[in-house]
């Protein structure tokens, strides 16, 4: 089992995916690789540092969440060497090749990446919805060779078939009321290791989240307040999607982007799938339609 979480910034991954990455890495062990790529420079995000010191600092934290939560991180570069800039990203031919190889390369069996939003009240990051509409728009290409060889030059005589994965939508906490859950993940055996993980980016939650107040947080002193303010970050999110549970729990929407999947193959895939929060009838039906079965 390959998983592929593509996010725009340093420290998105922990508060999406991370929970549910670390299930698989519990239950498959040496059978599951988990592969974070990040699509910005990290440059723009504080108040009091110099963008080149946070790029930096940004960058060595990812590496110390790695580390601690045993997944692979990469640093998407454009085909002439360079990360997007944070806060400037944009769908781009190089942002879209880029993409297209980071796919590619790993052939993993599902991807994670943030939604596309299509309510116009919502909010919205700049960076998640370039990132989102960039995986869109390249998902049917990642089976196609030639698609971006001008960016990547390969023998166009010769070919070779490239799984396409299933493309799954994470939370976005910018679109306020405008997120959904087709599929709910109990994360919450992972929650002291999502603390852990997500401690290591202090810049951001210790400097520059509580400085720009859009999480009314408070600044976290230990590991223990990062983990209380953390609970009520999982607490609002169960509010805002109506689930009924006091745990940590992780949400994606299937979409069509890719391979589309059926309801068997997500519960035998998908590690700690909490049925009675999940609308998977729903889900099967759509499925089915989507693959031109009855339903």
């Amino acid at each position: 089992m390959k998983a592929l979480c593509i996010h725009a910034h340093f420290d998105d991954y922990e508060f999406v995916a991370a929970g549910t990455f670390e299930l698989w890495r519990r239950r498959l062990g040496a059978g599951f690789a988990g592969r974070v790529l990040v699509c910005t420079d990290g440059q723009a995000g504080h108040h009091c540092r110099s963008r080149a010191e946070t790029g930096r600092l940004r960058l060595a934290e990812q590496e110390a969440s790695a580390a601690a939560g045993h997944y692979e991180f990469r640093l998407l570069r454009l085909p002439n060497g360079e990360v997007p800039r944070e806060a400037c990203q944009q769908v781009t031919p190089g942002f879209l090749a880029a993409l297209w190889k980071a796919i590619r390369d790993f052939e993993p069996d599902y991807v994670f990446c943030p939604p596309v939003p299509a309510d116009p009240l919502a909010g919205v990051h700049s960076d998640h919805v370039v990132v989102a509409e960039g995986v869109r728009r390249v998902a049917y290409m990642i089976n196609v060779p030639h698609a971006f060889t001008p960016e990547y030059p390969a023998d166009e005589t010769r070919s070779a078939p490239c799984k396409v994965p299933v493309i799954l939508n994470v939370y976005d906490g910018y679109m306020a009321g405008a997120n959904a859950a087709d599929v709910v993940v109990d994360v919450e055996e992972a929650f002291p290791l999502i603390a852990r993980m997500s401690w290591c980016h202090q810049s951001q939650i210790a400097e520059w989240l509580p400085w720009v107040g859009r999480h009314d947080m408070e600044v976290p002193r230990s590991i223990e307040d990062w983990q209380r303010t953390l609970r009520r970050r999982f607490d609002r999110k169960n509010r805002e999607l109506g689930l009924a549970t006091g745990h940590a729990v992780e949400v994606f929407r299937v979409t069509a982007w890719g391979a589309v999947p059926d309801l068997a193959q997500l519960r035998r895939d998908l590690p700690g799938i909490a049925p009675d929060l999940s609308p998977l009838d729903a889900l099967g039906r759509r499925l089915a339609l989507w693959r031109g079965e009855n339903s």
